[in-house]
């Protein structure tokens, strides 16, 4: 293996992080001299991140060809043609990074590559014959995102693995979706991290089902709910929950409007004189979806959970109703809105309040509510209103699946798999012939992994006050070797040690600076290569060199003969 000399290599460490760096991979990776800002969300990899980088993608790389991926390699500058065939042109709204060519053409920078894969697949593939097929690329990415922070965890230009499977049928999808699956575990198992595969909402994607790969650290943005007992885990855009029964009294034979001036949040009505607690309040939101108005209802101390109305819904975008848009439809403004007899557009109740009685909401008149309010008999009233998961689950409530409670934390998304089903081979027209001759659309699968986000949510997980501690698998180099002094036999001896160590197909970064012992040691730490060995003047007076694994605290003599041997040892036994 060929040795890198830090004297002659390019890592440039800094004492300090960045004042805007928030998370502990965004401060190590400047820190450590792997990664430098160009823009917002836009990232130089220096040499130490490339080399981490390729060591995650060949991983990939390895268990995608172990379930018969094909590697591609697509432009990432696609035509706008190709997205309007889907229908996604429009959907990706301002995250898509548009262009015109010269001609006046409209382009974009790829956020994904359904569309570009599902042509392919419609234009070569005739027969159910030639299925199942598996295709993969490891590829740039865009995203035009609003607000990129946290160094590699939310950019707008980032390396995706993305694969899609096509299967003439259902069970055929079935099977591929469970091999994507269990490669994906095998390739965080493999990067060292550990992670949780849980329900999760498809979002623009589309399909029938989807799972999310997280990494529990407080730098993720997502929030899943977890059960210790039976191990449900569930991203809150999808999760559920079970709620204690209340206990509600007889209620009126019909709703009674009330005064209620000045009172338009939740917390108003429940403090004095009315003194409505929240859990007995019905809170009534109104949102667009695809440029219709919907209304949603919940609890007023739950919160809307928005991708799970837009599941509801079966819109491709959403948003909350500016407040001009609210008065003509309800006749009030937000603050004064209910549902209570409402039939204009659809309605969707969360189903915890669908046997609520004695409730109190909007009356659709500013400074007016209503009480006595029972859910079925005045809410669920005909076909435009429907009972919907729409609320977010809160750490405490009852797990769905067994007598637990759950837990919910923040988790990183490393990976995505999708179970697309026919949604983009029928809008691109995408069939083959079946066993019967007969035209279908073929059944697809999407699968994505972000491989900068692996290598830092290997970070997150494996650091501590002294810098990164790299799992052996993906680490930069596999040893440093350190000469703590300018002593000829101190250089020899390093030499020999470094030599020995390629020869025995080691990855050496040789620390041979004319810097401080103590420098070389931060350093060491900082970077958090696995094996640190330092040859100093007082160990090798005895044959020896200190050998320290990174994160351990104790330094070893070894013999320096048998410092190959042992270092093998170490590297086939995984760290």
């Amino acid at each position: 293996m060929p040795v890198v000399r830090l004297s002659q290599a390019f890592v440039p460490t800094l004492k300090e992080a960045p004042a805007d760096a928030q998370v502990a991979s965004h401060k190590l990776l400047v820190r450590a001299g792997f990664i430098r800002q160009l823009g917002a969300g836009i990232y130089d990899y220096l040499p130490l991140a490339k080399r981490t980088l390729t060591k995650i993608e060949a991983i990939v790389r390895e268990e995608m060809d172990a379930i018969g991926g094909q590697e591609f390699f697509l432009p990432a500058l696609h035509p706008a043609e190709i997205w309007k065939e889907s229908g996604r042109w429009e959907v990706m709204g301002d995250n898509m990074f548009r262009l015109k060519d010269r001609k006046g053409g409209d382009y974009c920078l790829g956020m994904t590559h359904e569309e570009i894969f599902t042509a392919i697949a419609r234009d070569e593939l005739r027969s159910y014959r030639q299925l199942p097929q598996v295709w993969y690329q490891i590829q740039t990415k865009f995203r035009d995102e609003p607000r990129p922070k946290s160094g590699l965890l939310r950019v707008r230009q980032f390396t995706m693995k993305d694969a899609y499977s096509f299967d003439v049928d259902r069970a055929g999808l079935d099977k591929s979706y469970e091999d994507q699956r269990r490669a994906y575990e095998r390739i965080f198992t493999r990067c060292g991290l550990d992670f949780v595969a849980v329900q999760a909402h498809s979002g623009a994607m589309g399909g029938s089902e989807s799972s999310e790969f997280m990494v529990r650290t407080e730098a993720g943005e997502d929030l899943v709910a977890a059960c210790p007992k039976c191990r449900y885990a569930a991203n809150t855009e999808t999760a559920t929950s079970r709620l204690p029964a209340e206990q509600d009294g007889a209620g009126l034979p019909k709703p009674e409007k009330f005064a209620t001036p000045g009172v338009v949040t939740i917390e108003s009505l429940a403090s004095p004189p009315y003194g409505v607690a929240a859990t007995r309040q019905l809170k009534t939101l109104v949102y667009v979806g695809d440029e219709k108005l919907v209304v949603a209802v919940v609890r007023g101390d739950q919160e809307l959970n928005e991708a799970k109305l837009q599941t509801a819904t079966g819109a491709q975008v959403l948003r909350p109703a500016h407040a001009e848009e609210i008065p003509p439809l309800m006749g009030a403004r937000a603050g004064s809105l209910g549902a209570v007899g409402f039939s204009k557009v659809h309605v969707f109740v969360d189903p915890s309040l669908a046997d609520r009685r004695d409730m109190v909401t909007g009356a659709n008149e500013d400074g007016f509510h209503l009480r006595g309010v029972d859910v079925r008999r005045d809410v669920l009233t005909g076909p435009h209103a429907k009972l919907a998961e729409l609320r977010t689950v809160r750490a405490g409530e009852g797990c769905p699946r067994c007598d637990g409670t759950l837990d919910v934390f923040k988790a990183l998304e490393i990976g995505h798999i999708f179970k697309l089903g026919t949604k983009y081979s029928e809008s691109m027209k995408a069939t083959v012939l079946d066993a019967d001759g007969k035209a279908v659309p073929i059944v697809m699968g999407s699968y994505g992994i972000g491989v900068e986000r692996i290598m830092a949510a290997a970070i997150e997980l494996h650091h501590d006050e002294n810098g990164i501690r790299w799992p052996l698998s993906i680490a930069p180099f596999q040893a440093t070797v350190l000469t703590l002094g300018p002593e000829p036999e101190l250089k020899q001896a390093a030499d020999e040690i470094v030599k020995a160590l390629s020869d025995a197909g080691l990855e050496v970064l040789h620390d041979d600076r004319e810097e401080r012992a103590g420098v070389k040691f931060k350093d060491a730490d900082l970077v958090g290569i696995p094996l640190r060995i330092a040859v100093g003047k007082k160990g090798l007076a005895e044959g020896k060199v200190e050998w320290k694994l990174r994160g351990d605290k104790a330094v070893e003599l070894v013999p320096v003969g048998e410092v190959a041997r042992r270092a093998v040892e170490r590297v086939r036994a995984g760290g």
